[in-house]
């Protein structure tokens, strides 16, 4: 059997960086295990629904958005992440972000 590109499937295109990674790291999550994708696709279906209420979604930072609301309600509800833990590591990534210098790498403070 020959490869014919034609036949398979096209490589996700991602407008940001952090639109990719999120993608990955669902897709991590399901291949070792953690969840199974109809549950993963009905759970992503409630959320576009609830924000699509408010307006059309565009396909790009709000899709991603929800991608990554359900990623965490799924964690929290696992009792993998909690809610409050996903909260505080966001806070401390977002003042480690604002606080390192243009073009240095960021860090995380050690915590304790």
């Amino acid at each position: 059997m020959t490869n014919c590109p034609n036949l398979s499937a096209p490589e996700p295109v991602f407008s940001e960086p952090w639109h990719a990674q999120v993608f990955a790291v669902t897709v991590a999550l399901n291949e070792a295990g953690r969840f199974d994708w109809p549950d993963w696709a009905s759970m992503f279906s409630r959320t576009l629904k609830q924000h699509g209420l408010e307006r059309e979604l565009d396909g790009g930072d709000d899709y991603f958005n929800a991608w990554l609301e359900t990623l965490e309600d799924l964690l929290d509800e696992q009792g993998a992440a909690a809610s409050d833990e996903i909260s505080n590591l966001q806070s401390a990534w977002e003042e480690a972000y604002l606080t390192t210098p243009h073009g240095q790498p960021v860090y995380l403070r050690q915590s304790g």
